[in-house]
């Protein structure tokens, strides 16, 4: 996905600024320091002077000028003057291509937001929303953030993600994410109140999405499923149970690791969906392991209905519209996809 443009002043405005803040700095000091040497005015009298001869103020010398020191504010009119019109231009026009950029730069992100389909909605880019979002991104996968924090919005945007800076539990909100057109959403909101806010106004707009969150307290779990959410995550009763895992049964959570994580640039976990269309339909397990090729193991059917058959025997039947979970190479697996018809 491509990065979207920001919407928020960029480097070479930045560097436009600096450039003034420099050039009236110096301009200051040409003054100052010529007034000390040329008239012998003070420090302070110097600067003044200077001051209000670059602005053309009008008022009168502070001190009489000798024919050396009216020579010398003769030049520095010209030059002062010339480089207050210069910043005063640069500003204008900075603030013009803000504007522009702003406008602009929002109806090129809408246009793109329109243009998305089955991609994934994550409300709240806090820890737990951003190393999902980034999961996501690394799978591939189209990716739209919503946050009210400006900070965040811009952090995602420069992770190559399209952001909006909004309150996720509004209707008008979700709409404008394309919530009809979406195929997922994350709500992972600090509060359990909010979530489950997101959760209802979600599945009533589209009944079918599928919807992730994750419950900060274990009773709120319950409440969060019965107002719509698919996968409750609740992350100090997984935390704790993999802690525990780890002093009893430290080869199975590294195995788990592995599992859940890429190992490598080859071996991955994945799911894969059985099409009608494919050969293999209606085939049983062993048919479809013959036509695996070496270095994917399958573990697993999810079939259609949610029932999960774990380790399932050759004479297992698989029907369209199951999932297979495997582990492998990933050249295998692409493989093991093409011949199954789905993604």
């Amino acid at each position: 996905m491509a990065t979207p443009s920001l919407i928020r002043p960029d480097h070479r405005l930045l560097r436009r600024a600096a450039f003034i803040a420099a050039l009236l700095a110096i301009t200051l000091c040409i003054g100052t320091v010529g007034f000390v040497v040329i008239e012998g005015y003070g420090v302070f009298d110097a600067f003044y002077m200077t001051l209000i001869t670059i602005t053309t103020i009008g008022y009168e010398e502070i001190h009489r000028l000798t024919r050396a020191g009216r020579i010398f504010n003769s030049f520095l009119i010209c030059f002062g003057v010339s480089v207050i019109f210069i910043a005063a231009g640069a500003m204008t026009q900075s603030i013009i291509e803000l504007e522009l950029q702003n406008r602009y730069g929002k109806r090129r992100i809408k246009k793109m937001i329109d243009n998305l389909h089955d991609h994934f909605i994550v409300c709240g880019f806090g820890r737990v929303g951003r190393n999902a979002s980034m999961e996501l991104l690394r799978l591939q996968a189209p990716v739209l953030v919503i946050d009210q924090k400006e900070d965040r919005v811009e952090r995602a945007m420069h992770s190559g993600m399209l952001a909006l800076e909004a309150d996720a539990t509004r209707d008008d909100t979700l709409r404008a994410a394309g919530i009809m057109r979406a195929k997922g959403l994350i709500a992972s909101l600090p509060s359990d109140a909010e979530n489950l806010f997101i959760i209802l106004s979600a599945k009533t707009l589209n009944p079918g999405l599928t919807v992730v969150t994750r419950a900060s307290e274990e009773e709120a779990e319950l409440k969060l499923r019965r107002a719509g959410a698919d996968i409750v995550f609740t992350p100090y009763a997984i935390v704790g149970h993999r802690i525990a895992q780890a002093l009893v049964k430290p080869h199975l959570v590294e195995f788990l690791n592995i599992a859940t994580s890429d190992v490598g640039p080859q071996v991955t976990l994945e799911q894969m969906v059985l099409s009608p269309k494919s050969a293999l339909a209606s085939k049983t397990f062993g048919e479809i392991q013959k036509r695996s090729i070496v270095g994917v193991i399958l573990l697993a059917i999810r079939r259609a209905g949610g029932q999960m058959v774990f380790n399932p025997s050759s004479e297992t039947m698989v029907c369209a519209g199951d999932y297979l979970i495997a582990i492998g190479e990933k050249p295998g697996l692409e493989k093991l996809e093409r011949l199954l018809g789905g993604s």
